[in-house]
């Protein structure tokens, strides 16, 4: 798995745990869609960690908690 897959699949199940909207997230960071719909979607082709952290504060955690997760410890994950 690519690691901007890693990261979108993230951002998706913490949306969906708060009962958040991504639209809510893009406005509450002042995230243009379209830079948003890249990152979540498929044609993603990489993701710079200056999004990941404007997301991360957007979502009111610390960055350990965001890579806290399963998704990031495969030895699988991929660089683009």
């Amino acid at each position: 798995m690519k690691i901007s897959t890693a990261v979108a699949l993230r951002v998706s199940n913490i949306l969906r745990e708060r009962n958040m909207s991504q639209y809510s997230l893009e406005k509450k960071i002042a995230m243009p869609h379209n830079t948003m719909k890249t990152l979540m979607g498929e044609r993603n082709k990489g993701v710079n960690l200056k999004t990941i952290l404007q997301i991360i504060r957007g979502l009111e955690m610390t960055t350990a908690q965001f890579f806290d997760d399963p998704i990031f410890e495969s030895a699988d994950l991929e660089k683009e």
